[in-house]
């Protein structure tokens, strides 16, 4: 088991950069997940850490090895990927350790292996089994089972559940929640599902345009984003975001009709435009006849509902609804949050007021 260490890592293709410098250190037996919109880059860091990309400039280091021009059989790395890439004429057995077999190991030994890897995936019932008798997650169980075999330093997750259906999803969340926690090895794992990272991970990396935003537990960057990139990005529903003005020591937001909010934080001169940022779980409404806002759509999720609604400016707001019968609809609505909940993005820069 190992940390992983990028030093200045840069990827670039012909004369276009995609990854541009990143410094990071993923502790020994961290579970680091990068997260970010598809095109952010970071597939591609993974694949440089697991030297299927080759690193244009920057070091990356497994515990105290420089393996920037290391080959990836080399590198201690085992790489589970969105596809399962499994032998279909092998059975779950032989896929397992074949890798193993290719590289000499006795037969004694892969038996070993593989029966310690089955008994932790719980697939102790399958190994006579071919990968088209599998269901999907069993069949990325045993992708993952290869994986365990070969003792790696590093695990690389890239997608691994995108293939999967919903409630497989969370099976295989559990599963991989739990084998961390179960051999406490260094594991990367990439997504773009928010949910996952929030749920997995013990340090997030966010990731835009091949640049880290922001790198922190999943309540750090929840409760304390350093930009609206990161705070629109962490959160299921997403974030509210409305622009504001500064004018007398208060945000006047024209989508709440013009209404001045109080500021948690000491704003910046008056005339500077700002995000008025407001997670939906953080309002409720009242009808107010005097208002503009409207109801316009509500999603019903059984405990929890949200009200959708529509203001003056053609700006969106989310709001969260548990037990109540939420907002009522051609009905003017006022919304009611406390200032603490308020976060404050500089509309230039997009950076957090603080």
């Amino acid at each position: 088991m190992s940390g992983v260490t990028l030093k200045k890592a840069i990827k670039r293709y012909g004369d276009t950069q995609v990854i541009h410098g990143i410094d990071l250190t993923i502790e020994e037996g961290e579970f680091c997940v990068f997260v970010g919109p598809s095109g952010c880059g970071k597939s591609t860091l993974l694949r440089m850490v697991a030297g299927l990309e080759e690193t244009s400039d920057g070091v990356i280091e497994i515990g105290a090895r420089d393996v920037t021009h290391v080959e990836p059989a080399d590198r201690g790395v085992a790489m589970v990927f969105q596809t399962y890439a499994l032998y279909p004429h092998m059975t779950v057995e032989e896929n397992m350790g074949f890798g193993l077999k290719m590289n000499g190991v006795p037969k004694a030994e892969i038996t070993e292996k593989v029966a310690r890897a089955s008994e932790i995936l719980q697939l102790g019932d399958y190994l006579k089994r071919k990968p088209k008798a599998l269901s999907g997650g069993q069949r990325q169980r045993v992708a993952i089972g290869r994986a365990i075999v070969r003792g790696p330093e590093v695990f690389l997750f890239d997608e691994p559940l995108s293939n999967l259906d919903a409630e497989l999803r969370v099976d295989m969340r559990v599963e991989i929640a739990r084998l961390h926690n179960e051999i406490g090895a260094t594991m990367i794992y990439v997504t773009h599902d928010q949910v996952e990272a929030m749920t997995l991970a013990d340090k997030i990396v966010v990731l835009r345009a091949g640049r880290i935003e922001q790198v922190g537990s999943p309540v750090a960057l929840y409760d304390d984003p350093d930009n609206k990139f990161v705070a629109g990005f962490i959160g299921s529903p997403a974030m509210n975001f409305l622009r504001g003005v500064v004018e007398g020591g208060k945000v006047t937001v024209p989508a709440l009709d013009g209404r001045a909010v109080d500021a948690p934080v000491s704003l910046p001169s008056d005339g500077t435009e700002v995000f008025v940022g407001l997670r939906p779980q953080h309002l409720s409404v009242r009808e107010d006849s005097n208002s503009s806002v409207r109801l316009d759509i509500r999603e019903h999720l059984g405990g929890v509902s949200y009200d959708y609604l529509k203001t003056p400016t053609g700006e969106r707001i989310i709001v969260e609804n548990r037990g109540g019968t939420g907002a009522a609809e051609a009905t003017g609505l006022s919304l009611e949050f406390a200032t603490t909940d308020v976060m404050l993005f500089n509309a230039a820069t997009e950076q957090r007021l603080r």
